[in-house]
């Protein structure tokens, strides 16, 4: 099955340079390039694709914008890139329905993992990337504020929460709990769907917001 890309950039360069690297990948096509938000969100209607590399800061309509508009509307799942000096700017992305991110000056072969595992419907890179990310905007952040979703949830399902907030995998958290791994997906599941959250990114999110982790 291919992997239909579009790669959203302000910068050409940026642009033909992710795309000769995405090309030379046997499962994946290139379906499109947008220079803004708003262009990224009309070839998302158009196009249907499976993951949109997109970039935050973009002129027009910048990222966080459109990430926003495209987890409200399409399956397309958003992977964002970023350098670290934008810290803010990729919380902020995380938060409005993004699957992850990825550096700019990340290797080829992370950059088609990461592709890849987010088409495939995971969250990319290891928990505990994003968990690093959150540690250093978090004092940027809003006092937590209680959320009544929390009450959806039972007592062993926020124990997985509060684990898998720490950046712990499958494994860990069923070790560290005495289950069983598939026992603890099921729990992870059932957390994302009784918080409506597309994956374990936007659950990393969430528990910060909602103070269960800090």
């Amino acid at each position: 099955m291919t992997i239909r890309v579009v790669i959203a950039d302000d910068q050409a360069l940026v642009r033909t340079g992710l795309r000769m690297i995405l090309d030379n990948a046997d499962d994946i096509d290139v379906v499109g390039e947008a220079g803004d938000g708003a262009e990224a969100i009309e070839l998302v209607a158009d196009l249907d694709p499976d993951v949109v590399l997109m970039d935050v800061r973009m002129p027009e309509m910048d990222g966080v914008e459109a990430t926003a508009a495209i987890a409200a509307a399409h399956r397309t799942r958003v992977l964002v890139l970023t350098t670290f000096d934008l810290d803010e700017y990729v919380y902020a992305a995380l938060r409005a329905g993004a699957s992850g991110f990825l550096l700019k000056d990340a290797l080829a072969p992370d950059l088609l993992s990461a592709v890849r595992v987010v088409a495939a419907g995971e969250a990319t890179l290891a928990p505990t990337v994003t968990r690093r990310l959150l540690d250093r905007v978090v004092t940027g952040l809003p006092a937590p504020t209680s959320d009544e979703r929390l009450d959806l949830l039972t007592g062993r399902e926020r124990e997985v929460l509060q684990q898998l907030a720490r950046g712990l995998s499958n494994a860990e958290i069923a070790e560290l709990l005495y289950l069983s791994p598939g026992t603890v997906k099921t729990h992870v599941g059932r957390i994302l769907t009784k918080l409506g959250l597309r994956d374990r990114v936007q659950a990393v999110v969430f528990a910060y917001e909602a103070g269960i982790t800090r």
